[in-house]
This record gives structure tokens, sequence and C-alpha cells, in this order.
């Protein structure tokens, strides 16, 4: 019997001034999944960008939305169209204002608790039954602020846990893959 294709989702906004932005966390993991399978990211229709290959022999194509953020469900479905994927072979990788710097969760299912990329995809999926991997980036806004908040770079102090949070995220990713997502949220969603 074959391997299920799966397909990984980081979400972002398209853009040089959003690189390197707590919304753009999601864009990081696929960077690190893409090195780590050497799998090529290329533009793609959707708008998207995106690359398929294996990771421990296992499918996968990895997809980065370039449509912004707060429309990511479109390029989702067209490309679950394009690798026979399920809402079930797909995991959704976001950042998360409830989570503090540093610390992955990850979900087989559930609303979008407030992301509007998240929320995009389930009203064009029609369904919240599909997998997502959350990136805390913390809560450190004002009243009105949070837009700017998740649209400005990390602070220095918050860099090293980011960056650790992106590797395990690449990590459990793969675990998804290669394993099934309550394997994964068994061995990632630790305190």
């Amino acid at each position: 019997m074959a391997s299920k294709k799966r397909l990984i989702v980081g979400l972002g906004n398209p853009g040089v001034e959003y690189e390197q932005t707590r919304h753009n966390v999601g864009f990081w993991v696929i960077d690190a999944l893409s090195e780590r399978a050497k799998i090529a990211m290329k533009p793609d229709r959707g708008p998207a960008e995106a690359g398929c290959g294996r990771f421990r022999g296992r499918p996968v194509c990895l997809l980065k939305p370039l449509s912004y953020m707060n429309l990511s469900g479109a390029p989702v479905r067209q490309h679950m169209t394009r690798v026979g994927a399920t809402p079930q072979d797909v995991l959704v990788i976001v950042d998360d204002i409830n989570l503090a710097p540093g610390t992955i969760r990850l979900r087989q299912k559930g609303s979008a608790g407030g992301h509007n990329g998240v929320q995009h995809i389930i009203d064009i999926l029609n369904t919240d039954n599909f997998p997502r991997l959350r990136i805390g980036i913390g809560n450190n806004f004002g009243r009105g602020k949070q837009a700017d908040y998740v649209l400005s770079p990390f602070d220095d102090d918050e860099l090293a846990p980011i960056e650790d949070a992106v590797q395990r995220a690449r990590d459990a990713a793969t675990t998804f893959v290669c394993e099934g997502i309550v394997t994964a949220m068994n061995r990632f969603n630790k305190k």
C-alpha cells in the first residue's frame, strides 16, 4: 500500500517587509523543513510557494500561501486537491498570541482560536477537522495594538526561544508525516 501524501502548510505574509515578523513563524518552519529535507520551494499556482519530496521515505508537500495570512484558505484547498490530501492529511503551522514565546502545541482539530488565517481555512474547507501546530509568540501588546504586535519583529530576548521552537516545530511536522498526529502530539506537547 502506498504512503499517503501529507501537506504541510506554514502561514505568513509575503514580502520582504514581513519576513522577520511574528506572524511569519509558519513560513520559518517551512523553510527549516525545506532545508532539512532538501525540498526546493518554487513559485506555484495559488498564489503560493510549494515543493514536494520525501521525509524518511514518506511523500510530503510543503506550502507557503502567498495570498496574505487572512486569505490562506483558497491556496490550501487548491494544493490539497492537487496532491490528493484530505483535511486530516494537512498540518497548518501558525503563530499564536495565547502561548508564551517558544511554546509549541499540536491539535488534531478545533476552532481557529481567534486566528484569522486559520479561520479562513476553516471557512474555505468547511471543516475545522485538520491538524494544526501553533507556535507561541506571546501577547506583550496594549489594547488595540495586536495587529502592530504580530506584524513586528521579535525582540532580541525572544529570538533564542523562537528559533528553538522553529526547530522543534520542524521535528514535530516530520513526526506528523512519518508517524501521525497522535504520536506528534504525545511527543511534542510537553510543558
